[in-house]
Order: C-alpha cells, then structure tokens, then sequence
C-alpha cells in the first residue's frame, strides 16, 4: 500500500493534479476487515463497502435478482409520461421507443445479463406506450 501512495503522490508531482484522500475511499474482496482497516489508514481515507454505486450501476449486487433492476424500470417509466403518449403522433412515439427507451437499458445490460422477467417488463412498458399510452380506453395493437 505505500507503493500505491507513493505512485499517487508522484502522479501528484508530475500532473500538478492533487488526490483527495479524504474524499477517496479503499475497497478490497478477498482480505480480512483489519487488512482493509490497516490500508485505509496508510492511505488516509475510508473504507468502502459492498454492494457500491459506480456510474449509477450497483457494483458487488446479484444481477440475477429483480430488484437491482428497478431503478433501470423506473428511469424508464420516467422518461414515458402521459402528455407524451397522447401528445404525439404514432410515428412519435415510435421514435421515441427506438432511440431513447431502447438506448437508456443497454448500458447495463453490457455489463450484466439481465433475467427475462425485467426484459419482458421492459418490452411492456415499451409496447403500451406505443400503442396509446395516456388514453383511458385500450387501444389495438
């Protein structure tokens, strides 16, 4: 760990760049509390715990469980609103399933594979929205 601090503060000396160690923070997988501890403090910083937020990904979590998927289905819900839905024309809407609610899922679906069940969820929100989203009466698909 002095190694590590000692290429940072180089990085330090050569960029003109500071590292805040006080807004930094430590994470290990596969070594004891105290080691962590230990590093921590050599570092001067905390010690960061599993499951963490990365990029608004859930690092550390079980993709396989629906609930790290939520949040994917609920930014998705927000960006269909009813105005939208009976605002636009059907080639609107249209556009709007293709290029932004098909786009904001494929950014985690890189990383982890998503269970069926969040995939068929998400085909539904996105085919009732396509077919008459905000109406109070069922449109045909």
């Amino acid at each position: 760990m002095l190694v590590v601090k000692a290429i940072l503060r180089s990085f330090e000396l050569v960029s003109g760049l500071r590292v805040n160690f006080h807004k930094s923070a430590v994470g290990a997988v596969g070594i004891s509390q105290l080691d962590k501890c230990v590093y921590s403090k050599c570092l001067n910083c905390r010690q960061m715990e599993l499951p963490f937020k990365y990029l608004d990904i859930t690092i550390g979590g079980n993709p396989r469980r629906i609930a790290l998927w939520d949040p994917i289905v609920d930014k998705i819900k927000s960006r269909l609103s009813r105005w939208k839905g009976r605002l636009l024309s059907l080639t609107g809407r249209m556009c709007l399933v293709k290029f932004v609610i098909t786009a904001l899922p494929l950014f985690y679906f890189s990383f982890f594979k998503a269970p069926i069940a969040v995939c068929n969820q998400i085909r539904r929100i996105q085919a009732k929205f396509l077919w008459g989203w905000g109406f109070e009466e069922r449109k045909i698909a």
